[in-house]
């Protein structure tokens, strides 16, 4: 007997797009759909499952969210992508509809070709590939590099042959998008939402519908059921990587990395959040998150920056017998030297 096809949506963005905090919003608004989520955590501490584990969606409870925290998807494939996927598939109770949220270090691209795996292809399709923006982000000109620089110097040096990786990351993820979301809208004045809009669309070929978003509030009804396929158009939505190694060599993140960091109790988390903006911008890193103990408190505080922006909010109480500690997952680019930043950050405690 036929069974229909599982709906798959793929929602990719760069770092702290907010891919997080519209999928809880989504689980929590999903319409009594049995949803199984998929997260894909670039560094060792899975953050963003713990966060979504818990949002309290009784569609979506702990034995659907199943995380995947030892690398990029999109390189772990047959290693960890497809049995999760076969496991998922196996259960009794099959789910409605899966999410996959992927690193925001992650190419969307060979994680959707991976849905045409036999295994795979039978029983499951990409509903569409949703791909969130940080718009202040962009407007604030976070992914152009200064193209007359750039021009300059290649001139001087032949070896210059590829854009800066975040730039091309970013354009990959809006090349393989179905729906664009522009999320931090409210950050923005319209002349700088209309700015943000034209930057998006002179990134991709392709012109895939966008909509505004703030705190990553989008109706379900918008995310899911797009109905797609997107995994039987993938030929036309090829990465720089496929585009300049149409020979089949495999890609890496050698250009990006990332640790964590273990401190203690911190008293007074506002200070050092302030310092840690010093550190953040001083250092380069790209995205910092964790949970932080703060003595005295009986709930943990969540930490989440972007660059210099980092937001923090006590999200649940500790748990009976839960260690507590502050750890903070650190991703930056690979020449960072992670001693000089673990000390910079040890040294705001």
């Amino acid at each position: 007997m036929n069974q229909q096809k599982i709906p798959a949506t793929v929602i990719t963005g760069f770092l702290g797009a907010g891919k997080t905090t519209m999928i809880r919003n989504l689980l929590q608004n999903a319409g009594g759909k049995k949803i199984a989520l998929i997260i894909n955590e670039f560094g060792d501490l899975g953050v963003d499952g713990d966060v979504l584990k818990g949002c309290g969606a009784e569609n979506c409870t702990e034995d659907d969210i199943i995380e995947l925290t030892n690398g990029c998807i999109c390189c772990t494939v047959a290693d960890d992508f497809i049995p999760t996927m076969t496991k998922l598939l196996e259960r009794d109770v099959r789910p409605d509809h899966i999410i996959i949220e992927t690193s925001g270090l992650a190419l969307p691209q060979p994680l959707v070709a991976a849905f045409n795996w036999p295994d795979i292809r039978t029983q499951v399709t990409v509903d569409g590939v949703i791909t969130v923006v940080d718009s202040a982000a962009v407007a604030a000109g976070r992914f152009a590099d200064d193209h007359d620089a750039v021009d300059a110097a290649r001139a001087e040096d032949a070896s210059l042959d590829h854009d800066n990786p975040i730039e091309e990351l970013f354009e990959d993820q809006l090349t393989c998008a179905d729906l664009i979301i522009l999320n931090k809208t409210d950050l923005l004045d319209a002349a700088g939402i209309a700015g943000v809009r034209a930057e998006v669309l002179s990134r991709t070929h392709r012109k895939p519908t966008m909509i505004e978003a703030r705190n990553g509030e989008v109706s379900a009804a918008v995310l899911l059921g797009l109905g797609v396929g997107t995994e039987g158009d993938i030929g036309n939505r090829q990465s720089h990587h496929e585009l300049e190694h149409a020979d089949g060599t495999p890609h890496d993140h050698d250009e990006f990395d990332s640790f964590v960091i273990e401190l203690g109790g911190i008293a007074d988390p506002l200070t050092f959040v302030e310092r840690l903006k010093t550190v953040i911008g001083t250092h380069d890193v790209l995205r910092l998150k964790g949970f932080v103990d703060v003595p005295g408190k009986p709930m943990r505080l969540q930490l989440q920056a972007v660059g210099s922006r980092v937001d923090h909010y006590f999200d649940r109480a500790w748990l009976p017998g839960e260690a507590r500690a502050t750890r903070l997952v650190v991703i930056g680019l690979h020449d960072m030297d992670q001693n000089v930043v673990r000390e910079a950050i040890a040294a705001l405690v």
